[in-house]
């Protein structure tokens, strides 16, 4: 994770090197990416990326989770519109975000979409499922409705949570490296978010 040096940086510069380590990673497959070449671009030191990053990594890292935190923000958004509604949330998400791609308008979600086309194995639900699904969850949690739940306590309905946000995660992703086969993912969306559904309500 990025030191309290880089984020007490000026928020111009900041900027800068965050423009340019999106540039970098944008530009070609992760494993090939070059410090050298962020450090150019944002005209600092090479000594100085070291004093933000321990590595390309941890700066990748934060990278995804600023862009998984933008993310969030729209999906409690999409979780109120859709009154509450667990399983039609992901459905709602994956046209707006399928949207909001081929307008290529968002320019996190523009980098965001080149990353995972520069790099199709790099597996989205490491960052879906692990640590960042818990304050997602805890922001989501008020807005859910249960009232069909089997069960209401917190660690039910966070696990059925997490299975949702994993599928759609694996269904947009999909989507974006193959966009003929958008209509199949959102049909196997619907699918497997109704196998839990049904596993997880009362019918």
């Amino acid at each position: 994770m990025c030191s309290e040096t880089f984020l007490r940086l000026p928020e111009e510069k900041r900027a800068r090197f965050l423009e340019a380590a999106w540039a970098e990673f944008t530009r070609v497959p992760f494993s090939a990416t070059s410090i050298n070449q962020i450090v150019r671009r944002a005209g600092i030191a090479r000594g100085s990326f070291y004093q933000y990053f321990k590595d390309k990594e941890d700066l990748l890292h934060y990278l995804l989770q600023s862009g998984w935190n933008y993310l969030a923000g729209g999906y409690c958004e999409v979780l109120r519109e859709s009154g509450g509604d667990l399983f039609a949330l992901q459905i709602q998400c994956f046209d707006r975000f399928l949207a909001q791609c081929n307008e290529n308008a968002d320019p996190v979600l523009r980098d965001l979409l080149q990353f995972l086309r520069m790099n199709p194995g790099f597996d989205m639900q490491k960052i879906v499922s692990g640590p960042p699904a818990v304050p997602l969850f805890e922001r989501c949690a008020p807005e859910i409705d249960t009232g069909n739940f089997r069960r209401k306590d917190r660690e039910f309905v966070f696990q059925t949570f997490v299975l949702c946000l994993m599928v759609l995660a694996t269904m947009v992703v999909e989507a974006i490296l193959q966009p003929e086969m958008v209509e199949k993912c959102r049909s196997d969306l619907v699918e497997r978010l109704e196998i839990i559904r049904l596993g997880s309500t009362i019918q």
